[in-house]
């Protein structure tokens, strides 16, 4: 699908934990905001609508949305961390506003990004750490789905039965810091807290992801993992953390790196260059 020349673009990041919207054009951000997701299925729909018609004007050429897997035809099927079941978010949106719509996997989008705009390599994987675990593969230059689907990282499985995203996604660590600590925490607010109750979290998540992260390296051999997503505010002292327990768990004759992203808001950024 492609837009001509000077037409803007509509794109919308929906999170499990934020809904973000920014209106594009040639691949610069002229405008954006960013949200809390509505808990309900209808708040989200009443949002995405108003939030799109404030931003509507003649020369938008384009929507373009990241969303939660898993997807098929624009139609969100049973994503874990929305509640929108079977919902053909494509054809609404088309239907409201008149113009051509794509809805695409948000890591795919934050993927899509890091090809054309950040890392640029030509074999690498993407990892979304936020409220859950989202995943994009990039082989050859091309985002690889399989028959549709592919690309779901977060849900392989590690331990007990238990897949990656829900042993080591925002979501458990809420529940286990509240247990805790009386409250939840997020990743960067252990770190400040240096304190063995913090630590010993922080080691277990981290072996998780160093656990997917590595059982990933083996199965596509990468040029380089990127991390991206509301947990590479955590900084320096948490990826090495992450990089320690990979170490533990590689067997390939050779060293994968591991990196943040570099990209700024890069899930609309992706949904929007679905358009070139």
């Amino acid at each position: 699908m492609k837009v001509s020349k000077g037409g803007k673009i509509i794109a919308i990041d929906l999170g499990g934990t934020n809904l973000r919207i920014a209106l594009i054009k040639n691949r610069k951000i002229e405008k954006y905001y960013r949200e809390k997701t509505p808990k309900t299925s209808t708040g989200i729909k009443t949002r995405i609508f108003e939030l799109v018609g404030d931003y509507m004007s003649r020369d938008i050429k384009g929507i373009a949305v990241a969303s939660p897997g898993p997807l098929k035809d624009g139609t969100i099927k049973n994503t874990p961390n929305l509640p929108l079941k079977n919902y053909n978010l494509k054809k609404a949106l088309q239907d409201k506003f008149k113009v051509s719509v794509v809805v695409k996997n948000d890591a795919d989008c934050v993927a899509f990004a890091e090809l054309k705009l950040g890392c640029k390599k030509r074999n690498f994987i993407i990892l979304t750490l936020g409220t859950g675990i989202g995943g994009g593969v990039i082989i050859d230059g091309k985002l690889y789905r399989g028959e549709g689907y592919g690309g779901e990282l977060g849900h392989i499985i590690l331990d007990g039965g238990q897949d990656f995203e829900s042993l080591a996604a925002s979501k458990r660590l809420r529940r286990v810091t509240t247990k805790v600590f009386g409250k939840p925490k997020l990743f960067h607010e252990l770190i400040k807290m240096k304190n063995s109750k913090a630590n010993k979290i922080l080691e277990e998540f981290t072996k998780y992801y160093g656990q997917g992260i590595a059982s990933l390296i083996h199965c596509f051999d990468p040029e380089v993992v990127i991390l991206a997503g509301g947990v590479s505010e955590c900084g320096n002292k948490f990826l090495r953390m992450v990089r320690k327990h990979s170490a533990k768990y590689f067997h390939l004759p050779k060293k994968t790196p591991i990196l943040w992203s570099k990209l700024k808001h890069p899930g609309v950024l992706g949904a929007s260059l679905y358009f070139e």
